[in-house]
């Protein structure tokens, strides 16, 4: 097994991971302030609240941020916020589930390289969670902990080149958790087929008008009102315009179609170097929340070595399209928990955070 340095010694720079992908920012000084202010690492002896901020800037779907989180003296208990599910993309809770687990990945690495270890319980009940107990221990220099501000979900065509073999190995390597499997495509027919199973999902969620709704609804066109809200997905991270909401609103119901959506991710699978495939053990929340530590160790690998990643998902949020894709998998049993793809290319502005103090129960 490599060792947890060998992952990230042909990473990029952290000044260098900073610098990407501001440069075409149209007129978003107020948007970047706020940014600035979510990217700072953490003090020499953060509070526990300080780290439940790290936490917060983990990948989670529309960016709903549906997580809750309990601080006691030496203890952070991670709870779903079920008041911001996505009921319809969602209707299992399974990605807000995953979430959690990618919320709990980024408060562990940030406590660990500050002397604190983590003692980790999965809850069950009638509303799963994570209990995290901390204790002081030796500082580990992880450099995924500083490539945590700078994670992001790349909607965009990537370069179309392939990844080295040794980047993928340590792609791998970041991902081994208990209880998932990580299976990743680099073949093109793979990637191919892939494809077919997105399209045909994309175009089921497509023709759903409440699908379409409940993702209009979390989208924010302009800075300011994506400032204000600290939420959703802001459409300069997806490479499109910034306008005023009104316009931004009535330009989705022209330019947001089934054929100009499908011909999209048919580009951005095929510019894709690979495809990685997140499989749990079992299909319950606990499994789910591994899978989010799983998948948040990748990203922040793939982050540390300049490679870009962005959910691919239609394919298992069509329940009846997931049970075939299990079978092209060769796993008929298994549900698929994520599909990601990856590759080079240039970061998108990046997604805020809401308040700390909005996500700390009092």
């Amino acid at each position: 097994m490599l060792s947890r340095r060998a992952l990230i010694v042909s990473g990029l720079s952290i000044a260098a991971l900073g610098g990407l992908g501001y440069g075409f920012w149209p007129r978003l000084e107020g948007y970047r302030e706020e940014l600035e202010l979510q990217q700072r690492l953490l003090s020499s002896d953060p509070t526990l609240r300080e780290l439940v901020r790290m936490a917060t800037l983990a990948a989670n779907g529309h960016n709903t941020q549906p997580w809750k989180f309990r601080i006691d003296e030496s203890r952070v208990t991670i709870l779903p916020d079920l008041s911001r599910r996505t009921e319809v993309v969602d209707p299992d809770d399974h990605h807000l589930y995953v979430s959690l687990g990618c919320a709990a990945e980024n408060l562990i690495i940030s406590a660990r390289a500050h002397g604190r270890w983590a003692e980790v319980e999965f809850l069950d009940g009638p509303e799963p969670q994570i209990d995290i107990a901390l204790e002081n221990g030796p500082e580990r220099d992880d450099a995924l902990y500083k490539t945590i501000p700078f994670r992001q979900s790349t909607r965009s065509a990537y370069d179309g080149h392939q990844v080295s073999s040794d980047d993928i190995d340590l792609l791998k390597a970041a991902a081994q958790y208990d209880g998932v499997s990580v299976h990743i495509f680099t073949e093109q027919s793979q990637r191919e087929a892939i494809s077919e199973f997105v399209i045909e999902g994309n175009s089921a969620q497509m023709d759903d008008p409440a699908f379409v709704k409940e993702l209009r609804d979390w989208l924010r066109f302009d800075p300011d009102h994506a400032v204000a809200k600290g939420d959703g997905l802001f459409s300069a991270c997806s490479g499109n315009p910034v306008v005023p909401e009104w316009i931004g609103s009535r330009l989705f119901d022209v330019f947001f179609t089934k054929d100009t959506e499908n011909q999209k991710y048919r580009e951005h699978i095929r510019s894709s170097a690979g495809v990685a495939v997140f499989i749990g053990d079992q299909a319950d929340p606990k499994h789910w929340m591994k899978v989010g530590r799983s998948f948040e160790r990748f990203a922040l690998q793939a982050t540390a070595l300049g490679i870009r990643n962005a959910h691919i998902n239609q394919p298992i949020e069509v329940p009846s399209i997931r049970p075939e894709f299990a079978r092209w998998l060769g796993m008929p049993d298994a549900r698929p928990d994520l599909i990601v793809r990856f590759g080079r290319a240039p970061a998108l502005p990046m997604s805020l955070r809401r308040p700390i103090d909005s996500v700390i129960e009092a």
